[in-house]
């Protein structure tokens, strides 16, 4: 896969997208129905049903573009993107599966033994199994290449994890990790603390890990601290090559951060906000309704476009960071934006889906940015890209 630039072809037209895209559709109305869920924000992060993740599974709307032989669809990327957008437009429960259907799934379709993809992909296809990345680390901010956890080879070839990873969403309700941790010494050079690092697939039942909650401000648990003591990792959980890490790592961020999940947290409230102005005709209401529906309108034509790309064969990684940087940026604007304009009181309890709403996404707000790379670190990554630094 090769790495591009900014300029990226449109996307072409996929009948076979807005066929799928009717389908789902029918299913959330259905679902939305009989109350098996209701609309909330964030709930690709924060929506946790795993009989909804094994439903999806079960129409064949998880392991999408995978090949057939290990539980997949063989179906285009396009058609994934269709069904993504549906669910987060929804606020659709999908927080179990989701990482491992965004990016643990490719990454070990990449690099992951025929042993570890028989025995795992299949069961991510069916909604069945559920995936943390283990990449951030207390104390070393942005700085991924800081990491201090290690994973150090014993006597029987098998590697010994000690450390601690941060802001791994929802691990206490997923069954493995694909942990980033130093296994050799940094090289020499601005770029030698690249070199060393290496990707574990780690069982989080194994003994020596603990999972402890980080809450957000309204008591939430998504977030959690996953410590390492003496956890013994098989040598055969290895992903991929040892001491490659980084590159891996890089290559699984250009799933992580160019989804329509990086502009569609809040678009529960943004169209329950529409449909308020357009009820009531306010002028400013309407403008700032305009303004937003414009952005997102853009974010989307670049991220369908970084989908098309991933069916091309192509690894999009620079328009990846810029999707992340505008897209979060443009949710908090949002809530910004639709909080000066009305007069509804923001509360969980509200009676009035807005209230509602808006509250629950000012809650959120805080991690949009620096969930999946701080903006600041992404615009470097976009400027290193373009050969301005």
């Amino acid at each position: 896969m090769s790495s591009n630039q900014l300029t990226l072809a449109p996307a072409p037209p996929s009948e076979a997208a807005e066929r799928v895209r009717l389908e789902v559709r029918e299913f959330l109305a259905q679902e939305l129905a009989a109350g098996t869920f209701s609309t909330h924000v964030d709930t690709w992060l924060s929506g946790v049903d795993p009989e909804f993740s094994r439903k999806l599974g079960a129409r064949g709307w998880l392991g999408m573009t995978w090949p057939k032989e290990y539980g997949g669809h063989e179906r285009t990327a396009m058609e994934r993107y269709a069904v993504t957008e549906e669910l987060l437009a929804a606020g659709a429960p999908v927080a179990a599966h989701w990482i491992a259907d965004r990016q643990s799934g490719p990454n070990l379709l990449r690099y992951g033994t025929e042993a570890q993809r028989k025995e795992i992909l299949p069961r991510i296809a069916a909604g069945e199994c559920y995936f943390v990345i283990g990449m951030s680390e207390p104390d070393s901010g942005s700085d991924l290449a800081s990491i201090r956890t290690r994973g150090t080879r014993n006597a029987d070839g098998d590697f010994v994890v000690n450390g601690a990873k941060v802001w791994t969403s929802n691990a206490h309700h997923s069954h493995y990790g694909i942990v980033l941790v130093r296994t050799g010494p940094p090289g020499e050079g601005p770029r030698g603390k690249h070199q060393g690092l290496t990707q574990l697939l780690v069982d989080l039942s194994l003994p020596g890990i603990s999972i402890n909650p980080i809450r957000i401000l309204d008591g939430g648990h998504h977030f959690n601290e996953v410590v390492f003591d003496d956890v013994v990792v098989p040598g055969d959980m290895l992903l991929g090559t040892e001491g490659a890490g980084w590159h891996q790592v890089t290559a699984e961020l250009a799933f992580e951060r160019s989804g329509p999940e990086r502009f569609l947290s809040t678009w529960p409230l943004l169209a329950e906000f529409g449909r308020r102005a357009a009820a009531t005709g306010d002028p400013a209401q309407l403008a700032v309704l305009g303004r937003l529906s414009s952005r997102a309108l853009a974010l989307r034509q670049l991220s369908l476009r970084i989908a098309a790309a991933l069916d091309r064969g192509e690894l999009p990684d620079i328009p990846a960071a810029l999707v992340k940087d505008m897209g979060t940026t443009f949710e908090q604007d949002v809530v910004d934006e639709v909080r000066r304009v009305v007069d509804v009181p923001a509360s969980l309890d509200s009676p009035d889906p807005l209230g509602r709403a808006l509250a629950e996404s000012q809650l959120h707000a805080p991690g949009y940015t620096l969930r999946g790379g701080t903006n600041e670190i992404l615009k470097g990554i976009v400027a290193r890209g373009l050969g301005l630094r």
